[in-house]
């Protein structure tokens, strides 16, 4: 039975993880229905934390590279994530922020969600030749995506400019 071109292209992305208990293959079956970032390696390590399990994940763009971080020791926790922000009437520069508490009781999760914000950067800045440091697009972007099983969902047309299947030059490092 033939591939589809989704799995087709996720077979092309080298995919590591030094994450106890996830290995490459698990984390590529966690990923395998987002879309893939072509000409780019998706990696996960753990993320050493003080206080409490945050956040952290890089998209490097010299070494074309996706680092995705997963808080060990793994524990469930609330993470308040910024959607949207409103400027506030008046002459000083304030903003109204808007933001929804989400819930990451699994590494799967933690994963998931770093992958579709940093996804994001990489599609604003390789594919669409933007500024890729919109924040809060990236995360209503993962707010969107990462619990949702995306079976038969065509990316191309939900992003434009964006193909899987591209293996023409990238945007030359800065």
């Amino acid at each position: 039975m033939p591939l589809s071109p989704l799995r087709r292209a996720w077979a092309a992305v080298p995919v590591r993880s030094r994450v106890t208990g996830v290995d490459a293959d698990t984390l590529r079956r966690w990923l395998i229905d987002l879309p893939p970032p072509p000409g780019y390696g998706v990696s996960a390590r753990p993320l050493r934390y003080r206080q409490a399990p945050h956040l952290a994940a890089y998209c490097w763009y010299e070494e074309r590279l996706i680092e995705l971080q997963v808080p060990e020791p793994f524990r469930a926790w609330d993470e308040k994530v910024y959607y949207r922000a409103r400027r506030k009437p008046g002459r000083r520069l304030a903003f109204q922020w808007f933001g929804r508490s989400i819930r990451f009781r699994t590494r799967r999760d933690v994963l998931r969600f770093l992958y579709c914000h940093e996804f994001y950067h990489w599609y604003l800045r390789e594919m669409r030749g933007r500024k890729a440091a919109a924040e809060t697009a990236c995360d209503r972007f993962a707010l969107a995506h990462f619990r949702r099983r995306h079976a038969g969902v065509d990316w191309m047309r939900l992003l434009p400019g964006y193909d899987p299947t591209r293996r023409g030059p990238l945007k030359r490092a800065a």
